[in-house]
Formats: C-alpha cells, structure tokens, sequence
C-alpha cells in the first residue's frame, strides 16, 4: 500500500471518548449527503454506540483525523463480514465473523479530501487488523455511486465480487466487494 502523509495540520490517530461526537457527525452526514437514503439502523448500529462497538472491544478500533479540533475523517475495524442475506451465502463464509477484520466507516468531510487521509487511516487499519491475533483476512464492500469511491479501492484491494450485474443485492444498490492482503 502506498504511503501518503497528510500535511502536519491533520493528526491521525485511534478515537478517544472526546472524539465520538464529532465521529458519529460525520457518518450520519456521509448517510444522508452522500449516500442519500440516510441512517438505516440494519446497516448502521454501530454508529448509535461508537463507544461500545470501537472503544471497549480490544479486537475493534475507530481511527479519526482531526483538524482545528474537529474530526474530519473516519475509519473503522471491526470483526465480522458480509451478511448472508444480503449478500450472497458463498461470500459470507469466505470471510467468517471471527477471523475477518472489516473495514468500514471510511469516510473524509468533502472538504478535506484529496489529502492522503483515507489512505492513511486504511493504512493504519490494516495494520491494527495485523496485529490483533486471530484476524487472517481483511474485507470491505463499498458503495461505488460515491464519486471516487471505487477508484480509491481498487488502487489499495483486490476485487472478490461485484454485486452489480447480479441483481443478488436487489435494484439500486452499486456494491462492490474488495480483500487487501495483511501487512506482515
């Protein structure tokens, strides 16, 4: 994975207590603005307790970054792949809760993308996934209607599966599924 810092105005770093607010801010913004169907408790429990889901369990982290003291950025790991249904049976159990590390939460202010955030904090969570005993796999599907989004992946991952000529998500949902290799 290439390596690009962000100027030193940004400080990149695991979320503290102090951070959720500004953290959860920025997801249920992504929700509405960017994505544009808002937050779907199905998709988004996380979001309502940061605290419980990132802070308290050690084989979980939310990373931010932080400008001015407010959270620009934001990236999470957690345990678990994809859901059978949705997704197809064949792809959640190639990636089983326990010893798959998600990436999930990926999300950069319009204004402070194009800065080497995103690709910092992946970095930084894939490492964290390295490091936690029992993970061997790192996964991640995105929306690829969020401009750049799926440019973005495909210069990091490797594609497992496109959703979208399938129809196995149902009409109108642009995913595509994507591993990176775990750092050694």
């Amino acid at each position: 994975m290439t390596d690009s810092t962000p100027p030193p105005s940004y400080t990149v770093r695991p979320a503290t207590r102090a951070d959720l607010e500004g953290a959860r801010r920025l997801m249920l913004n992504t929700f509405y603005r960017e994505f544009g169907y808002g937050y779907v408790p199905a998709w988004h429990r996380d979001v309502v307790d940061l605290s419980g889901t990132y802070l308290d369990d050690p084989r979980h982290q939310l990373l931010v970054a932080v400008r001015d003291g407010e959270v620009v950025a934001t990236t999470g790991v957690r345990s678990g792949g994809p859901a059978h249904p949705p997704h197809p049976r064949w792809l959640s159990e190639r990636y089983p809760p326990v010893t798959t590390a998600q990436l999930v939460r990926v999300y950069v202010h319009p204004e402070h993308r194009r800065h080497g955030l995103a690709r910092t904090l992946v970095r930084r969570a894939c490492d964290f996934a390295a490091s936690t005993p029992g993970y061997d796999s790192i996964y991640l599907h995105t929306n690829v209607q969020v401009e750049g989004a799926e440019a973005f992946w495909r210069s990091l991952a490797k594609e497992i599966f496109d959703a979208r000529p399938t129809g196995e998500h149902g009409p109108g949902v642009d995913t595509v599924h994507f591993e990176i290799p775990l750092p050694h």
